[in-house]
């Protein structure tokens, strides 16, 4: 099970020199990846509650973001061998053609490194910002999706759907990576589940009980069997919010809340589910307050998973 962390991208404390700093350090760790989320807005009054928190409300640290894919770039230039991974891109944000070549240039100038994790959003303020809806989200990024596949398989490419389109074109510049960059995909309804079956490389799971994603990615596997591909070809790439305290959390915590035993079993537990990369974002954890933090936690975590 190959270790990931992220990066202090986005927080009071986040720079281009601590960007650097803790990527560099994750590389000497022995870390096979570091990785950025994407939060557009802080809305002064939200919409929605923000599900990956109990009480629903947003992170402080959102309300300064640095770009997730310039984030990359940046970590890029600064390292060798770390892989570079979106924990997630939101779809509806973008337009395909634009991002694909952005994910091309990234994955090209960094030697073939990316993963791209792709998401369909929630917040409704984001979709305003961005011009768009949650309507016909997924019949959306089934086509955002075959746009990327077009763009990074054939030459010339093109792509004619209701949503998008990509008039006949010749495109060069290829990914470093063939034939694309991994695509993982944050889902949890049956249609999502069965979208990462169908047209992605694998699945990137965050704040689900361990039973859960058993079960959920018992049916992704099955689901690509039948829609003619091999299961053994889809990769899972669980994501851990670090909370981590003093005191033991007990029985109905949430995955990767608790003191340094829970996270131990949380860790096994990701083993046991032949998981191929486990990825954890200490950015919340109550005791990083500082560049520093962030560093000295991605360091525990490391000796954690071994």
């Amino acid at each position: 099970m190959k270790p990931g962390c992220f990066i202090p991208h986005m927080g009071e404390y986040a720079s281009p020199e601590a960007i650097v700093s803790a990527a560099q350090t994750a590389e000497k760790l022995g870390y096979d990846s570091v990785w950025v989320t994407e939060r557009l807005l802080f809305p002064v009054d939200p919409k929605n509650p923000y599900a990956a928190e109990p009480d629903g409300k947003l992170p402080q640290a959102y309300r300064r973001v640095f770009d997730p894919i310039e984030a990359l770039t940046w970590v890029g230039a600064h390292t060798k061998k770390l892989r570079l991974g979106t924990s997630v891109l939101d779809m509806p944000f973008y337009n395909p053609v634009v991002l694909g070549r952005r994910l091309t240039t990234l994955d090209v100038l960094s030697g073939g490194r990316l993963t791209v994790g792709f998401g369909l959003g929630w917040s409704d303020d984001e979709f305003e910002a961005a011009g768009t809806t949650h309507n016909k989200r997924g019949a959306r990024a089934d086509e955002f999706m075959g746009v990327l596949h077009a763009m990074w398989k054939d030459n010339p490419a093109e792509f004619a759907g209701k949503f998008y389109t990509l008039p006949k074109s010749h495109i060069d510049l290829k990914p470093a990576q063939k034939p694309h960059p991994p695509i993982y995909l944050a889902a949890f309804s049956p249609a999502a589940l069965n979208r990462i079956a169908r047209l992605a490389d694998g699945w990137h799971p965050v704040a689900l009980p361990f039973p859960a994603i058993r079960g959920m990615w018992a049916s992704v596997l099955e689901m690509a069997k039948a829609a003619g591909r091999d299961p053994k070809e889809l990769k899972l790439s669980i994501r851990g919010n670090l909370h981590l305290t003093d005191a033991a959390a007990g029985e109905g915590r949430w995955p990767f809340h608790g003191n340094k035993d829970e996270i131990k079993q949380d860790i096994a537990a990701a083993r046991e589910l032949n998981a191929d990369e486990l990825v954890i974002d200490v950015t919340f954890s109550p005791g990083v307050k500082t560049a520093k933090d962030f560093e000295a936690a991605n360091e525990m975590v490391r000796e954690l998973v071994g």
